[in-house]
C-alpha cells in the first residue's frame, strides 16, 4: 500500500482505536482480475458489496466511508444511488478531491500543471490496459488505446467500450457524481480545493447549488490543497495530513453518537 492518504488515514483509525479496511479497485493492485471488466468511475457495485460484507460480519459496529479522488466520485454516487438501501450501520461519509464532473475534468487536467499527471496516469494505464487485452482476446479492437494521449482518448478507447457505454462523453455523463449529490442521505461531507489541477473550480459552485438544502452534506472547500494534498505543519519532513483528520474527526462525531445512543 504506497498511497500517503491510505496510510495516513490507518493510522488515524489505530489512534482511535477503529478497525479499517481498503477496497482496491479491480486492476488496482499487485494483482490483475481475472475478468475482461475493470473498474471505472461510476462502478458502484463492488464497493456496495463490501458494505454490505462488512455490515453483515460486524452488525453492531457503525460504518463510516471515505473516498478519495476516483474513489470520491464512486462513494458519493453510491450514496446518492443507494442511500436508502444501504446497511443502517452506516453513519456517514466523507469524499476528497472529487472530480464531480468528469467530462470537465478529464478536459482540466491536461491543461497547465495538470498536464504532469496526466502523463503519468496514461503510463500506468495503457500497459495494464494492454495486458488485459492480451488476456482477453475478445477484446482485440481494444487494442487501439495504446494510441492515447490524453485520459479522454484512453476512456474513449478502453474505458467506455469495456463497460457498456457508448463513448467517453456516455461514460463520464453517466458516471459523474455531481448529478446525484441532491440525493445523498447520510451525513457527508465534502473536501476539496479551490486549487485542485484536476478540475475546474467553477464545478465547485455547482456542488455547492445542487446540495443546497440538502442538510446532509456539509462542504469544505479551502483556497488551497491542490489534489488530496491537505497538509500542514512547519516542517516538511514530518508533516501533519489535515485530510485524514478532518475525515476522522468526521466520522469519529457521527459514530460517537450512535454508541451513545446504544447505550
Amino acid at each position: 500500500m504506497h498511497s500517503h492518504y491510505a496510510r495516513a488515514m490507518f493510522r488515524e483509525a489505530t489512534t482511535r482505536g477503529w478497525a479499517a479496511d481498503l477496497l482496491l479497485f479491480r486492476t488496482c493492485g499487485t494483482e490483475p482480475n481475472r475478468l475482461p471488466r475493470s473498474y471505472h468511475s461510476g462502478e458502484t457495485t463492488d464497493p456496495r458489496w463490501v458494505v454490505e460484507r462488512l455490515t453483515d460480519e460486524f452488525p453492531d459496529a457503525p460504518l463510516g466511508l471515505m473516498g478519495v479522488s476516483l474513489g470520491g466520485n464512486v462513494l458519493c454516487k453510491l450514496l446518492g444511488e443507494f442511500g436508502s438501501e444501504l446497511p443502517e450501520q452506516v453513519v456517514g461519509a466523507v469524499a476528497v478531491s472529487v472530480p464531480f464532473d468528469l467530462a470537465r475534468a478529464s478536459r482540466h487536467i491536461g491543461q497547465g500543471f495538470g498536464a504532469i499527471y496526466e502523463k503519468f496516469f496514461l503510463k500506468s494505464l495503457i500497459p495494464k490496459a494492454l495486458r488485459k487485452v492480451e488476456r482477453h482476446p475478445e477484446l482485440a479492437p481494444l487494442r487501439r488505446v495504446a494510441e492515447a494521449r490524453t485520459l479522454w482518448e484512453f476512456d474513449d478507447a478502453f474505458t467506455a467500450p469495456l463497460h457498456g457505454f457508448a463513448d467517453a462523453a456516455d461514460y463520464y455523463a453517466r458516471a459523474s457524481s455531481l448529478p446525484y449529490l441532491a440525493r445523498i442521505q447520510h451525513p457527508t461531507l465534502l473536501l476539496s480545493a479551490v486549487d485542485d489541477p484536476f478540475l475546474p473550480a467553477d464545478v465547485l459552485d455547482e456542488v455547492r447549488e445542487a446540495v443546497h438544502g440538502n442538510a446532509q452534506v456539509e462542504l469544505e472547500f479551502p483556497a488551497r490543497g491542490g489534489h488530496v494534498g491537505f497538509t500542514a505543519g512547519s516542517r516538511p519532513w514530518n508533516p501533519w495530513y489535515y485530510g485524514e483528520w478532518r475525515a476522522a474527526e468526521f466520522l469519529g462525531a457521527r459514530m460517537d453518537r450512535v454508541l451513545r445512543g446504544a447505550r
